[in-house]
């Protein structure tokens, strides 16, 4: 078959960004700026995206180029000039990666607990590949999964991609994370997560899935993946996708329910035929697509693009699951929409949907307590409240009970909420901050 019917991965990186650029009218100033924000913050695209997914004439305001392509708010303008004077300059590269780490180590690379928090220990030692932050659900980051097809501008995970190993959170002993979920027999359900896990080979993967269905006491697994918007030749056409439905199919087969975790921000992603016969083939391997993406402002902050994107996907065959909240990291305050409008623009969208799509739940936020999702806004008591409850949780004991926050028109995280009524706590044992 010609090369047409096989697509090649082509990369691009923050060496091809200004030759990108070029195709749209910035001037010299407004390219170097947006270089100066990629030597912070990770870039990285590919041929499918450029040439299928982004239209270049709606350029800058098209919803996939603000998805993949730095924009200069993204970080605060002095920092913006700094790093283009460095660049502009010809500085050292010792000195504009020293620029770069203080302005990283000032955007909360890893918020909620990831590195404390959440780090597991097994025989005296911590298991840094992995996150156990709910009793019956352990992510495990393969070593050789933690990039992506393309980067997500407000991506939470940047810390994994751009290039200082003691903001990475990854592992290649195997051995040591089945002997952890055998000693925890808790642990009914492993996320495979990244970066993302199928940028590796079949054969890679399957080194760190075949062990998890030896553990009788594992009985779901989930691949967090960007691929089928992103590259979705994986499933199609890749010279290993046909070992990886197999490798799917098995894991269907060891009676085992089988999720993959399909991130999609936005219905331009869902467009191209390749990836709806991509998910066409994964749904065929008895695999269930779960679909969830956050919340941003400027790509997807909208009811009209939430109801287009949860009717389609249901309309191929998978589950809407999440919408986010944007994280309190990175360039949360660029890409960050506030709680108020949040749920707004998700409730909105859910009335317009059939009741095949209301599986998705959100607005939620990923924070320190737990997933706190945004029920609503009310008046309880003479006070305009937020009503909220926990999804899951650290504390199994907080999931499902409703709480009330005070009305902040311009809360944008778990963080900035406070207890309603003039109350110390939301719960007992749910603090705020």
């Amino acid at each position: 078959m010609s090369s047409a019917h096989h697509p090649r991965f082509r990369a691009f990186t923050p060496r091809d960004l200004d030759g990108l650029l070029r195709r749209v009218s910035l001037t010299d100033d407004q390219r170097l700026a947006l270089r100066a924000v990629s030597s912070v913050l990770p870039f990285r695209t590919n041929a499918y995206v450029v040439d299928e997914l982004i239209d270049w004439s709606a350029v800058p305001e098209d919803p996939v180029f603000r998805l993949t392509f730095p924009q200069s708010g993204m970080l605060p303008a002095p920092d913006v000039r700094r790093m283009a004077d460095l660049l502009a300059g010809a500085a050292p590269r010792a000195e504009i990666q020293r620029a770069a780490h203080e302005i990283r180590m000032r955007l909360n690379p890893h918020p909620s607990g990831q590195l404390d928090a959440n780090v597991p220990v097994h025989e005296g030692q911590r298991l840094t590949g992995l996150q156990h932050k709910y009793p019956e659900t352990v992510l495990v980051f393969p070593r050789q999964g933690q990039t992506c097809h393309a980067y997500c501008t407000y991506c939470f995970r940047w810390p994994q991609f751009v290039g200082e190993a003691d903001l990475r959170i990854a592992t290649d002993d195997i051995a040591a994370t089945s002997a952890y979920l055998r000693a925890h027999p808790e642990v009914a359900s492993i996320l495979v997560t990244g970066g993302d896990p199928l940028v590796m080979s079949t054969e890679v993967l399957r080194r760190y899935v075949e062990p998890l269905l030896r553990i009788d006491t594992v009985r779901s697994i989930r691949i967090g993946t960007k691929s089928l918007a992103f590259w979705p030749y994986r499933f199609t056409t890749d010279r290993d996708a046909d070992d990886l439905l197999r490798l799917f199919e098995e894991v269907v087969a060891s009676g085992r329910h089988l999720a993959l975790m399909a991130h999609f921000t936005h219905p331009q992603e869902l467009r191209p035929p390749v990836v709806r016969e991509a998910m066409r083939r994964v749904r065929g391997t008895g695999a269930v697509i779960r679909c969830q993406g956050p919340l941003v402002a400027g790509i997807n902050d909208s009811a009209d693009a939430w109801a287009e994107l949860w009717e389609e996907t249901t309309t191929l065959g998978a589950v809407p699951y999440y919408q986010f909240v944007e994280r309190d990291t990175g360039p949360q305050g660029y890409f960050g929409v506030p709680l108020a409008r949040g749920h707004a623009v998700f409730r909105d969208a859910y009335a317009r949907v059939s009741g095949l799509a209301r599986t998705v739940r959100g607005p939620v936020m990923s924070a320190m307590p737990g997933k706190v999702c945004v029920d609503g806004v009310a008046e309880v008591a003479g006070e305009r409240v937020f009503v909220l409850h926990l999804i899951q949780a650290r504390d199994p004991d907080l999931v499902d009970r409703p709480f009330f926050a005070a009305y902040d028109e311009g809360a944008t995280w778990w963080t900035d909420l406070k207890p309603a009524f003039g109350a110390s706590r939301f719960l007992p044992g749910l603090e705020p901050g």
